[in-house]
């Protein structure tokens, strides 16, 4: 069966119709794979979301590293079976954290990678849990991201909950939703674990260990499916291109996430 080619103009009204609305901060979870196919393709995708916004809105995506840490998922994945040889040198070629060189991981899709390396892009200094973006409000939402704040209040989480802006999942689920993790850092007394990665420092390539609430998106599913029912905040939805797609204001989101979390968790 033949698939539909969008264009940027469709696309650009399809985000419209959903609520995107000129001057916005709007923060991005995509599938390009479940917009389908694009004329343009990722770059067009970005066109589409700023002509959404406007000259004067601002898009910001996660655009996380997992490639440089030993206390991620992904590294025990990674050397899962591998005896103590192997392991060492897995570690010793982990690359070093550059702010304006490392990509987005894989897992977050070709469009956080895609407006990382837009030119004007300004990304946020954190190691593991960075987040870029474009337009005037850029700069203001990427400063002062603490390297020891994953997703708290020294993270441009807290500076979008500011600022009122809307997430918009393209093809996407709650399972992934960044936002809810500034609601794990608002609950009273949160749990905390160490963190390890890899870093550029003065003397060359460094380990560095911080402590950090522990963050944890295994309930994420069932927390975005009460919060989507809830009524308090409901999300809007409809298509674009291809991609069933959502659209909530992000306080929203963490205030419901915050409420939640002290009652399904054993904390």
């Amino acid at each position: 069966m033949h698939r539909p080619q969008y264009s940027t103009q469709q696309l650009t009204y399809h985000l419209a119709q959903l609520g995107v609305q000129p001057g916005g901060t709007l923060m991005v979870h995509a599938s390009l794979r479940a917009v389908g196919a694009v004329d343009g393709g990722a770059h067009a995708v970005v066109s589409a979301l700023r002509g959404a916004l406007g000259t004067a809105g601002t898009l910001v995506v996660p655009v996380f590293t997992l490639e440089n840490s030993d206390s991620s998922p992904a590294y025990r994945s990674r050397v899962q079976g591998l005896g103590d040889e192997a392991t060492a040198a897995v570690r010793a070629g982990m690359p070093p954290y550059d702010p304006a060189a490392t990509p987005a991981s894989a897992s977050l899709g070709i469009l956080a990678e895609t407006v990382r390396r837009t030119p004007g892009a300004e990304r946020s200094a954190h190691p593991q849990t960075s987040f870029a973006a474009l337009g005037p409000r850029a700069g203001q939402l990427m400063a002062g991201h603490r390297p020891d704040c994953h997703l708290g209040e020294d993270s441009p989480l807290a500076r979008l909950y500011d600022a009122d802006a809307h997430v918009l999942f393209l093809g996407t689920g709650f399972d992934t939703c960044t936002a809810f993790h500034l609601g794990e850092y608002r609950v009273p007394a949160p749990p905390r674990r160490t963190y390890r990665c890899v870093i550029s420092a003065p003397g060359g390539r460094t380990w560095w260990s911080y402590e950090d609430v522990a963050l944890d998106d295994s309930d994420f599913g069932a927390l975005g499916d009460d919060f989507e029912h809830s009524g308090g905040g409901t999300p809007r939805s409809g298509p674009v291109g291809a991609a069933h797609s959502r659209l909530f204001r992000l306080t929203d989101a963490v205030d419901f996430a915050q409420k939640w979390l002290p009652a399904h968790r054993p904390y």
